[in-house]
């Protein structure tokens, strides 16, 4: 259950525990089975909306693979994009909750925000079937849930394949929501893309891949974030022009595949995983500026960031770059290095940023670290002020240390 690539079998093409993608995770339901990514909570998995849509289960298993080893944790809230369309495959995108905090060795990543997605590489991360480009997906495989990578190219819009296509095509995308890709063997011949809507390229080699039956909601990372979750991958055909190097929609060469566009529902995305932090502050006073470490697992260290200015433009997103870094508290051993950017959306003027403690059973003094904010865009910190700092204090509570 991987992605399949040009050659499944070359160990560049594994995403091994410790590589970097270890917050990419493997999602069952009532019987269907797909991919997943760890946002940077630590406490949801953005995923596609259709592997729930015919599930006989409300629930999900999340298996995550670490340099720790395997963890199975199991979901406690699923919330599926509205207005969800499974015909045409639009907001086909997911967020499921877990019951506990992820592991600390697992990746949480951020959200890809701009808008300039299609021109760019990007790699994909997926426990879909195995296969080539030649050959597609194998029908079986003994070797169990693998997870591989591969790269590609957002190459176009799939409203442009829409427009270029009509009614040879079925569905109808929503004009910036979903991307693709097509899978290049560099031959003119099998460029879908190309020779479809005039979008030509024919790839990158060896380290072309594509999404497989499998690859359902796994991220298409840009520079590290998540900028694309899989949708559906498809072999189209029109008139003379028949890019599919098999006929066979079955992740080969020639084939096209389409990934929900995620700077276009980060909104949506954000603002879900603010509703459900626990005992999240609202108001100033409410700002708890130690947090107690804990015995297991992560806690949440919250700073709550205010705009009290005016919007000039009551449509336009305020946005702030942000970064732990270190006091006394060491990250990777007292908290979880968190870096980002926070998004203000209309009519929202304070959000917050948590940050994880990781608990242990370990006595120790009192530990600090600081949250730098920085880089302000639809707003400014004041005349001549470039950069806010805060910090927060991880209290002890294993015993006397000394």
């Amino acid at each position: 259950m991987v992605t399949t690539v040009t050659s499944y079998t070359d160990s560049r093409n594994r995403a091994n525990p410790g590589e970097g993608y270890d917050g990419v995770v493997r999602i069952s339901s009532g019987g269907y089975f797909g991919t997943g990514v760890l946002l940077y909570d630590g406490r949801a998995i953005l995923t596609a909306a259709h592997l729930f849509a015919s599930a006989s289960s409300s629930s999900a298993d999340i298996h995550f693979e670490t340099a720790s080893g395997q963890q199975k944790i199991t979901s406690s809230r699923i919330e599926v994009m509205p207005d969800y369309d499974s015909v045409n495959a639009n907001n086909d995108l997911a967020l499921v909750w877990l019951t506990s905090a992820a592991p600390v060795g697992a990746e949480r990543y951020g959200l890809y925000r701009d808008s300039d997605e299609i021109g760019q590489s990007l790699t994909m991360v997926g426990y879909g079937l195995v296969g080539s480009g030649d050959a597609g997906t194998l029908a079986t495989y003994s070797g169990g849930a693998l997870r591989m990578k591969a790269n590609n190219q957002f190459d176009a819009d799939a409203a442009m394949l829409k427009s270029w296509l009509g009614s040879s095509i079925s569905w109808t995308p929503t004009a910036g929501t979903q991307l693709l890709a097509d899978f290049d063997n560099g031959m003119t011949a099998q460029d879908a893309l190309g020779r479809l809507i005039n979008s030509p390229g024919t790839g990158l080699g060896q380290n072309e891949g594509m999404i497989a039956q499998g690859d359902s909601g796994g991220p298409a990372f840009i520079r590290g974030q998540v900028a694309g979750i899989a949708t559906y991958n498809t072999s189209i055909s029109q008139g003379s022009v028949h890019p599919d190097v098999d006929g066979v929609n079955n992740s080969s060469f020639g084939e096209i595949g389409a990934w929900q566009r995620i700077s276009h529902y980060q909104q949506w995305i954000d603002q879900s995983l603010r509703a459900q932090y626990p005992n999240a502050p609202t108001q100033a006073d409410q700002v708890q500026k130690t947090v107690t470490e804990g015995n297991s697992g992560t806690s949440y260290a919250y700073f709550l960031l205010q705009f009290t200015g005016m919007r000039s433009d009551t449509t336009q997103i305020l946005s702030v770059d942000y970064a732990t870094r270190d006091d006394t508290a060491r990250a990777g051993e007292d908290y979880l290095a968190a870096k980002g950017t926070l998004a203000l959306y209309p009519n929202e003027n304070q959000a917050v940023i948590p940050v994880e403690i990781i608990g242990d059973t370990f006595s120790e003094p009192d530990e600090s670290f600081y949250l730098d904010i920085f880089n302000p865009i639809g707003g400014s910190f004041g005349a001549g002020v470039l950069k806010l700092t805060a910090i927060r204090t991880i209290v002890n509570d294993d015993g006397n240390w000394g």
